[in-house]
């Protein structure tokens, strides 16, 4: 990152100082040398985080709180996802259109069910919030 008098410059953005105009490509192609001649300075990026599992680089969040939250996010993705074929389920129980729900709607709410448990069970099983950042969770697709 660029600094000029404590002020951020964007890469790539044209920028203007004591009444010169610099173009986009300026911070780029100038030398440190150009960049410090006018009190350019270079400071590197703060590092980035996940803020889902840290309040700051090196400071996790607790654990237990992270794992409840996946557990909600994946509880709502399955429900979400049942959801677009659960009017079947409903009609199919109501007596006056009972309707044979088709196996493959069947066997895809299945699937999404044992999904949802394998993700929590993949939370679960994080002893660590670097474990747990790299809990990759899978869902069915339609094929």
């Amino acid at each position: 990152m660029f600094l000029l008098n404590n002020t951020p410059l964007g890469v790539d953005v044209p920028f203007t100082y004591n009444d010169v105009q610099y173009p986009a490509n300026w911070l780029r192609l100038a030398s440190r040398e150009e960049r410090e001649a006018i009190g350019i300075t270079e400071v590197q990026d703060k590092e980035q985080y996940d803020d889902r599992f840290y309040w700051d680089v090196d400071l996790p969040k607790d654990l237990d709180q992270c794992k409840q939250n996946l557990i909600l996010q994946i509880k709502q993705t399955a429900a979400s996802l049942l959801s677009q074929t659960s009017w079947m389920i409903e009609r199919f129980n109501d007596p006056s259109s009972a309707k044979a729900i088709p196996e493959k709607i069947l066997l895809d709410r299945m699937a999404i069910r044992l999904a949802s448990d394998e993700n929590e069970i993949r939370v679960n099983a994080a002893t660590t919030i670097p474990e747990l950042v790299s809990v990759v969770f899978t869902w069915p697709t339609n094929d």
